[in-house]
């Protein structure tokens, strides 16, 4: 590794762009439901039945799980290795699991490839955030360049 670039460790990835929208559109959802709902004459909110209530609740905690879900994915580097969290399921890898980083022209987000010949995606680097997830991914690669180990040590 070049002189003057150190290894930040550790060091979280996380994809900016979907996480924004998440927590925006999450909270103008909550808004504008609550504006519309106290807008409604009393005897209109009344027609709703206890079902149908539910019903507007329980979506609202659907798409609240789901945009947490995507909210929380990260990729966390440490000196013993990756933590990987893709929604509400976390991996751990060694380094010297971890053979390179990809991510190809028109892929939505960076693929570890793995010693054992699998690949596992990553979505704490996201193309949608462009520049910055491309920055994200030369970093990720420098630090798997340098952190892993083989038995020949290549």
């Amino acid at each position: 590794m070049p002189a003057g670039s150190e290894l930040r460790l550790p060091h979280t990835f996380r994809p900016f762009g979907v996480r924004m929208a998440v927590y925006v559109f999450g909270a103008l959802l909550v808004l504008v439901t609550a504006v519309v709902w106290f807008t409604f004459p009393g005897e209109i909110r009344d027609k709703f039945t206890t079902f149908q209530r539910g019903t507007v609740i329980v979506l609202g905690l659907a798409f609240l799980a789901i945009g947490w879900g995507l909210a929380r994915c990260r990729i966390e580097a440490r000196r013993e290795g990756l933590k990987v969290v893709n929604g509400y399921r976390a991996r751990r890898f060694e380094w010297s699991e971890v053979v390179a980083v990809t991510m190809k022209p028109g892929s939505p987000w960076a693929v570890l490839d793995l010693s054992d010949g699998t690949a596992a995606v990553a979505l704490g680097i996201q193309a949608s955030d462009g520049a910055r997830a491309r920055r994200q991914v030369l970093e990720l690669r420098k630090m798997v360049e340098v952190l892993t180990r083989t038995e020949r040590d290549d």
